[in-house]
């Protein structure tokens, strides 16, 4: 049983489609995975988005993302390494873009970008204390009826960006295919993959400081 009606749904759902379209840290992972990886990699970055988002929501339909909050040690170390992974893929990107004439193409595997993909979304505490504070703000429900509620918003949610990445996915496809038009213009597309990655990671860094 849900409390949620359909003006409840439709002021929701315009919400979350302005926040999942409007730039973020989000956006620009999904583009350095398709520049880096094409669409296959894209989309592979988007669906482990998607898992990672899905279980904050399930776990701030339990109570359980409250739990980052409420346990500063482990919402630090969780920021930390999620940066340092980030950082890693930045410099490895780099290294990779600077002698291109020399390096057969490596791309990860699709399961690879998956799990990467989730890591860093789980990596991301904000993801959990935005659901703590977003999705209670469209539900007057109490008890057992609010933890339906509360699943229902964030499943709803997790669909909407999902389907909002795809289309950055498709976008950043079509920004590749015009920069891979020339060796000099891959190399800059790799480098840009790679500080992308390092700026995401900084951009954790600094939070934790």
């Amino acid at each position: 049983m849900i409390t949620l009606t359909y003006d409840t749904f439709l002021t929701f759902f315009v919400a979350t489609l302005m926040i999942s379209l409007s730039p973020g840290p989000s956006n620009l992972y999904i583009m350095a995975c398709t520049l880096g990886s094409g669409k296959p990699g894209g989309t592979a970055a988007a669906l482990g988005m998607a898992v990672g988002s899905s279980s904050y929501a399930i776990g701030t339909a339990f109570g359980l993302a409250a739990l980052i909050f409420y346990v500063p040690v482990l919402f630090t170390l969780i920021k930390v390494l999620g940066a340092a992974y980030l950082i890693f893929l930045g410099v490895s990107a780099l290294r990779y873009a600077k002698a291109p004439h020399l390096r057969k193409p490596v791309h990860a595997s699709t399961g690879a970008i998956v799990k990467r993909s989730l890591l860093v979304e789980l990596s991301n505490p904000k993801t959990a204390l935005f659901f703590v504070a977003f999705l209670p703000q469209f539900t007057q429900a109490t008890g057992d009826v609010l933890v339906n509620d509360l699943l229902v918003l964030g499943l709803m949610f997790s669909a909407i960006a999902l389907c909002c990445d795809l289309l950055v996915v498709q976008l950043s496809h079509q920004l590749g295919l015009w920069m891979a038009k020339s060796p000099a213009i891959a190399v800059r597309q790799e480098q840009l993959v790679g500080l992308i990655f390092i700026g995401l990671g900084v951009t954790l860094v600094w939070d934790v400081l």
